[in-house]
């Protein structure tokens, strides 16, 4: 096809886009200031393009060197490898539920960067039906990586929820598979000085507890310890503190739906297992194997009552011993502490909350004129730092997560400067970029043999759309009717009778709709 020298030029100085092989050749774009242009050659921008986003800042994010989320090692990097300037619109310091709802004001005034990375599912839910983000299926198929488009594939689920009208509106961010799994982690010192083994049922659970409680396992001659550290402020079903397993052991998985004998889809909580199991954390609560305040507790405080070693097991992911037990280890070298399989039932049922391979959602602005930009950015993150090759072999950043020692690349934390700094958590996707099924590169050779020999346990959400017209206008209301019935039975005077009528009004307030409407989409995609 030949094309005049008079449109070539028209086509240059208006600023559109030319696609050229990997073998060489520049991409001409436009910026908001002045043209941009990709050289193959050398992997950049040049002038450097920018990129604007918007960031929480987290309790877990350290800095070094006077950095922060807006100037730091992985921006600079950015600018200097790939010509992308990421600027910051706006950072935000809290918790999860802060930057949703500055989020949430800003969508409000229509004021959204070119690219929006955030892990709160009904957030994500909310910008995608505000219409100011564009459909990013196909922007996926144009312009991602194999390495990229690989790693998605892996899960059939992952696009589901972002789904409106055939299009996709959202990119999801992948995680490792089993990521948020939970597994025991016990205080083994603990075990031996009282001559106890790490329970394998939930009758052994309680012996090892009331002897955490009742015989001075720390040694101080006080009455001041708790069996199980127990997250419950958002839930039993959850990343640190979890107690789905509880649930579990009597056949469901609360805070999920869950598919039945017959195939259909059914909510966890309101199964005939979550009445035994809240009956039974209730008793443990009377008996001090759990703290009272266990209600009020986050993640980080379930994780704070076992790391101040008041707690001598806890429920969590693999990587619980690299944050936050290593503080324990830190404070108290005599503390030992290993990881255990999940209790099964007095019927050996055992099941878990299971990890969906999705922790997140990249949206694009409408008004962004070249999402090229982005992809050149995570395309380079999906290539090399989630296979560990080229530059990213060893890590993110020297003198960060990875040093030299002795000649040879090491992550051990006592050789890092402030026992290591998470570049991965300074990217735009929080993690860099993974592959779900590298975990087992991840996990601990002592923790894997425990983790993968309940993989059969491990029961993932099997809902995976986006909220239904019931979820929308009621799932806040029953939410809350679920959180403070289970709160008041387990931890207050509640009794039992209290689960039956929790149903009874989930059901009547929009439960029953919801399982209609679920289970309608269930059928839809078979």
């Amino acid at each position: 096809m030949r094309i005049s020298l008079s449109l070539l030029t028209l086509l240059l100085l208006s600023g559109c886009m030319f696609r050229s092989g990997h073998s060489g050749g520049t991409e001409p774009l436009t910026t908001k200031d002045e043209p941009a242009v990709f050289n193959m050659q050398e992997g950049k921008y040049d002038p450097p393009a920018e990129l604007t986003t918007v960031g929480s800042i987290n309790p877990n994010l350290t800095f070094k060197d006077g950095e922060s989320l807006e100037h730091n090692v992985h921006t600079v990097w950015a600018d200097e490898r790939l010509g992308i300037k990421l600027r910051y619109l706006w950072t935000i310091s809290g918790t999860t539920e802060t930057y949703a709802n500055k989020l949430r004001f800003e969508l409000a005034k229509g004021n959204m960067p070119d690219v929006v990375t955030l892990r709160d599912a009904n957030v994500i839910q909310e910008l995608i039906d505000s219409g100011q983000f564009r459909e990013v299926g196909s922007l996926f198929d144009q312009y991602a990586s194999p390495v990229w488009k690989k790693a998605v594939a892996e899960d059939p689920s992952a696009w589901d929820a972002y789904v409106r009208d055939g299009g996709e509106y959202a990119i999801p961010i992948m995680d490792y598979e089993y990521n948020s799994d939970p597994i025991l982690w016990i205080r083994q010192d603990w075990l031996d000085k009282l001559h106890l083994q790490a329970p394998r049922t939930l009758d052994e659970l309680e012996q090892v507890m009331d002897a955490f409680v009742n015989r001075d396992p720390d040694g101080n001659g006080q009455k001041d310890t708790y069996g199980l550290a127990v997250s419950f402020r958002n839930g039993p079903n959850t990343w640190m503190g979890d107690s789905s397993w509880i649930f579990g052991a009597f056949g469901t998985v609360p805070e999920q739906w869950n598919r039945g004998p017959g195939g259909e889809l059914k909510y966890g909580s309101t199964q005939p297992g979550a009445r035994k199991a809240v009956a039974l954390m209730k008793r443990w609560v009377e008996r001090g194997y759990l703290s009272a305040d266990s209600a009020w507790l986050d993640e980080e405080g379930a994780g704070n009552l076992f790391v101040s070693g008041k707690a001598g097991i806890i429920a969590g992911p693999y990587w619980m011993r690299g944050w936050p037990l290593s503080a324990l280890s830190a404070k108290d070298p005599q503390a030992q502490i290993q990881p255990a399989p999940i209790p099964s039932g007095a019927d050996g049922t055992v099941m878990r909350r299971g990890s969906l391979p999705v922790n997140g959602a990249i949206l694009i602005n409408k008004k962004m004129e070249h999402p090229e930009i982005f992809f050149r950015y995570q395309n380079y993150l999906f290539d090399y730092y989630a296979t560990a090759t080229g530059e990213f072999k060893n890590g993110l950043a020297e003198g960060y997560d990875w040093v030299m020692h002795d000649g040879q690349p090491t992550i051990d934390p006592s050789f890092l400067p402030m026992g290591g700094v998470r570049v991965a958590s300074y990217t735009l996707t929080f993690d860099g970029a993974r592959i779900p099924s590298n975990v087992i590169k991840e996990i601990p050779e002592d923790v894997a043999p425990i983790l993968l020999s309940q993989k059969a346990a491990s029961y993932k959400e099997q809902f995976t759309g986006p909220l239904t017209p019931a979820m929308k206008s009621e799932g806040e209301l029953l939410k809350k009717l679920e959180q403070k019935t289970f709160q008041k039975i387990i931890f207050e005077d509640g009794d039992l009778q209290e689960f039956d009528n929790f149903v009874k009004k989930w059901l009547l307030y929009g439960g029953a709709d919801e399982t209609r409407e679920v289970n309608a989409w269930d059928r839809a995609r078979q």
